[in-house]
């Protein structure tokens, strides 16, 4: 089990909401009774498919999410996921020292944990905690990064080789831009769900 203590206290002072969760269900039978009657935007996420999010939140809301779609209707519900009321994603690595970590490709995740929405939620488990926010940088870009590449079956050293990150100069490199929230954007709620089990990468 999980000690969240330190990291809530510390996302606290740096002014997000924090909820704690034994497990994934609990999670999101809360997520799916507070997030009703709205446009929602989901950033991609391995935790938020584990969740069953998208289905449960669907039947009273309407969900944008480009990972339901393919070719067009992918970029489609990017654009749309970017000026929804709400928008849900993960993290790549969540400080204990309260700072949140993301990585991304094609920026439309990181981008709307910065601007246009209502609130934010991260949803995270236990293993995308790191002690330092130098842990948090490091476990996004050698842990999540090559897991990610992996299951995108890009063709990078990461993807192919599994361990770390290479900094490498691939056309498929799909660690393009790497965002540090300290605190909630200004005129933004976010609220973080830590989440006492291991989900995603």
């Amino acid at each position: 089990m999980a000690d969240f203590t330190q990291v809530e206290k510390n996302l606290k002072a740096r002014g997000f909401s924090v909820r704690i969760f034994p497990d994934a269900q609990a999670a999101a039978e809360y997520l799916d009774g507070a997030i009703d009657g709205v446009t929602v935007g989901f950033g991609g996420s391995v935790t938020l498919e584990q969740l069953g999010l998208y289905d449960r939140l669907s039947g009273h809301n309407t969900v944008c999410w480009h990972w339901k779609k393919s070719g067009e209707e992918a970029a489609a519900a990017r654009a749309a996921a970017a000026g929804a009321d709400v928008y849900v994603t993960s993290v790549n690595g969540i400080a204990e020292t309260g700072e949140l970590v993301n990585i991304d490709g094609s920026g439309n995740r990181v981008s709307s944990t910065l601007y246009g929405h209502k609130k934010v939620y991260f949803v995270a488990g236990s293993n995308k905690l790191a002690p330092t926010y130098e842990g948090a940088v490091w476990r996004a870009r050698n842990i999540a990064s090559p897991k990610n590449a992996q299951r995108l079956k890009r063709r990078t050293p990461c993807a192919a080789k599994g361990d770390r990150c290479y900094d490498c100069k691939s056309p498929e490199r799909i660690c393009r831009a790497l965002v540090t929230l300290w605190g909630p954007m200004m005129g933004t709620e976010a609220e973080v769900i830590l989440i006492n089990e291991e989900l995603g990468y």
